[in-house]
């Protein structure tokens, strides 16, 4: 697919990061990869993979400043940021319109041909899409890494943060999880807000990766679904400091 529209979500966290005191940068986004901004790389992938306009979440102002430094053939936008993730993608949304590629400025390791084959894989019924890396494919390419995964019947999954938004239904889905987000310091109402038959399915391991999702996105009155990708490196962002560690390495590796 060319002349896509992306949003890179670049806001940043009401608390203490760790992370900005270790590389010394006023906003993750801003950390030199190889000569790079993270967010530099992100863009230059996304373009390279055939975005036409690139919409920039974010309202800090040394990150406002680095995408007019930055040269690239798509177009570049600047998005306010939300108070949180859910609530920038759907203002986005609203801005930048339909279909829309969602990703992350610390997406350090992002190439252009996941961002292709991930946009080729998404079933044409399907409203909203994620990308999922399976755990083997995870650790083959990053055993050093400490990864977050979800477990289902048939395997654990980690998220490589590529979301794809066919057209306005797919806000269904963004708010479930705003509803999700400002529970997240209560599991119990996270509980009740999905429902227990489906917790509890989850929990004794009897959904498998696309039954769960298809049932969230009947939660959410949309077509959801997952599309796998046997890239493991595409599960590894930066959010942390041993996270920076490992992507410095993979890339001089490399």
């Amino acid at each position: 697919m060319t002349g896509f529209r992306a949003l890179v979500l670049a806001g940043s966290r009401p608390e203490i990061d760790p992370l900005l005191a270790y590389a010394d940068v006023p906003h993750k986004s801003l950390i030199t990869l190889q000569g790079q901004t993270l967010l530099a790389r992100v863009i230059d992938a996304l373009t390279q993979a055939g975005a036409q306009s690139i919409g920039v979440c974010t309202s800090h102002p040394a990150v406002i400043g680095a995408v007019g430094q930055i040269t690239s053939q798509a177009e570049l936008e600047i998005i306010p940021a939300a108070d949180s993730p859910s609530q920038s993608v759907a203002q986005g949304a609203q801005a930048m319109g339909f279909p829309l590629l969602v990703t992350t400025a610390d997406h350090a390791l992002l190439r252009a041909d996941w961002v292709r084959e991930f946009l080729a894989g998404v079933p044409a019924e399907a409203d909203i899409a994620a990308l999922l890396a399976p755990e083997a494919a995870v650790r083959v390419a990053a055993p050093e890494g400490k990864r977050t995964y979800l477990a289902f019947r048939d395997g654990r999954y980690s998220g490589c943060n590529l979301f794809y938004l066919r057209s306005e239904a797919a806000l269904g889905a963004v708010a479930l999880w705003r509803q999700v987000e400002a529970r997240r310091k209560q599991p119990w109402k996270i509980a009740a807000l999905l429902g227990p038959g489906m917790l509890l399915a989850y929990l004794t391991g009897r959904l498998t990766l696309d039954q769960a999702v298809a049932r969230l996105g009947r939660k959410a009155g949309v077509r959801a679904c997952a599309v796998r990708t046997p890239y493991g490196l595409a599960a590894v962002d930066v959010d942390k400091p041993a996270d920076l560690d490992l992507v410095r390495r993979l890339t001089a590796a490399a």
